[in-house]
């Protein structure tokens, strides 16, 4: 019996985590061994929980310094690794998922041999939405977060497609993409076994994408699977879209991709944008661009 292991952190957020214990709890894994592990990534109290769970195993980790998210997953990741996991889940703690999401994102290995990593659709939990004003009532719940990522080499953006539609099915087929998202990523072992983990220069943001793109250099592909779905409370655990620590974490990790990645054409616009964000740019943002070129990396100057 294959062995999966879903991964997610918890950071001052334990009624997010329980919620998706509970939504957890309730998801189908036959012909699967289900572990789940929760990294408290330095919460001021320490997670805990007494419930107990029928669906899984569950293991708490404790790290006493704020290791982001990518360090945080690193640590399941690990822990993962050294317990014979087979298929590796990485999740956000603030989903809600359908009971089958597991199940059809795991069929997706089966189906496409060559693929290494696969998300599934991703919805904003109903009342989350960016613009909730725009839709009927009937269609909360049923706006993509994300179908499949775009990359923009061009102008170094990474794009979620499909976001703000309402679902009508325009995105039902299973398909090869840019990248995975971090919120909900499947990623069998011989992936972190061949490119290693996630880059915690990083901390927060990017961080997916950067592995995205060392999993597809290293001959593996990377797939959406939209039989699978779950509902995200967008932005539940950074402070929501636009916040001061998106602009730091966003604008120095997109030049630390950019730089990474992209072409000597893209390379140049970079260093005119940052040179134009570090002038005139929103005070986080000027820090971020500031920050990448001094090589403050990790959780780097941010504090708020």
């Amino acid at each position: 019996m294959s062995k999966v292991l879903i991964s997610l952190i918890d950071f001052n957020g334990s009624k997010n985590t329980l919620l998706c214990l509970d939504s957890l709890n309730k998801v189908k894994a036959e012909g699967f061994e289900l572990n789940v592990v929760v990294v408290d990534n330095a919460s001021n109290e320490k997670f805990q929980t007494e419930k107990e769970y029928k669906n899984f195993s569950l293991k708490i980790i404790r790290s006493e310094t704020n290791l982001g998210f990518a360090g945080g997953q690193n640590l399941g990741i690990k822990y993962g690794l050294e317990n014979g996991i087979d298929y590796f889940v990485i999740l956000n703690d603030d989903v809600i998922l359908e009971e089958n999401f597991l199940l059809k994102l795991l069929k997706t290995f089966d189906k496409e041999k060559n693929c290494g990593i696969v998300s599934p659709k991703i919805y904003f939990a109903k009342g989350y939405e960016f613009h909730k004003e725009r839709y009927d009532v009937k269609d909360l719940g049923n706006v993509i977060w994300y179908a499949g990522g775009k990359m923009d080499w061009q102008n170094m953006i990474a794009a979620h497609r499909g976001v703000d539609e309402v679902d009508k099915g325009q995105y039902e087929k299973l398909e090869k993409t840019d990248f995975a998202s971090g919120c909900c990523a499947a990623i069998k072992r011989e992936v972190f076994e061949k490119v290693g983990l996630f880059d915690e220069k990083y901390f927060l943001y990017y961080e997916d994408n950067d592995l995205s793109q060392r999993i597809k250099k290293a001959g593996f592909a990377i797939y959406y699977q939209p039989k699978a779905f779950l509902w995200h409370l967008n932005a539940g655990s950074a402070g929501g879209s636009g916040s001061s620590l998106q602009d730091y974490y966003i604008t120095r990790n997109r030049l630390l991709f950019g730089f990474k990645f992209a072409s000597f054409k893209t390379k140049l616009a970079l260093i005119k944008e940052s040179l134009r964000l570090m002038l005139a740019g929103r005070p986080w943002q000027k820090k971020g661009a500031v920050d990448y070129y001094l090589g403050r990396f990790g959780k780097g100057s941010y504090h708020g």
